[in-house]
């Protein structure tokens, strides 16, 4: 038996004795961001369909540099080798942009609802000034108001001076 602890479940995973290397994954997202984004230039295009026709120029017509003979079974690796690379890393390119899609996502719809519950506020003010600008006196009816009062005063004014009396009594000191 080995002397280690042994595990009391088969999906329990061992316990490693070898330190494994820390990856920052912001790091190695944006350098696979990077790489992803030259993939879809069209210098990469230019530089690798260049590269290929040198490959198989040389392979066609130096006779003594053939290092990969016509079906090209070597470029084919190559190519095999940088498709099996280039779609992880556009993969996890289109991931990081989606996650970071859907938090603008998020914030667009929070300022969204703030945005309609100040729309919503301003709306409810506007209505209540309305309300009370309905219930404001206006020229006419202070113009109303003030002839009726001017009647009444003009009214007690002759009552309490009684008939005849055009002028109102002075006192003598």
């Amino acid at each position: 038996m080995s002397k280690s602890a042994p595990r009391s479940r088969l999906y329990t995973p061992r316990i490693s004795r070898l330190s494994a290397p820390r990856l920052d994954s912001d790091a190695v997202g944006n350098f696979t961001e990077s790489i992803a984004r030259f993939f879809g230039t069209g210098s990469y295009l230019l530089i690798q369909t260049i590269v290929v026709l040198i490959w198989i120029a040389l392979n066609i017509v130096a006779v003594g540099l053939r290092w990969d003979p016509y079906p090209f079974i070597l470029l084919n690796l190559a190519f095999s080798t940088q498709a099996a690379y280039a779609a992880p890393l556009i993969l996890l390119a289109q991931n990081r942009e989606a996650d970071r899609d859907r938090e603008v996502v998020e914030r667009d719809r929070e300022m969204n609802a703030r945005s309609l519950a100040d729309t919503e506020f301003l709306a409810r003010e506007m209505a209540a000034i309305r309300i009370a600008l309905e219930h404001k006196a206006d020229r006419d009816d202070i113009s109303d108001a003030v002839g009726r009062l001017v009647d009444a005063v003009e009214r007690s004014g002759a009552v309490a001076a009684g008939p005849g009396d055009d002028e109102p009594d002075q006192v003598d000191d």
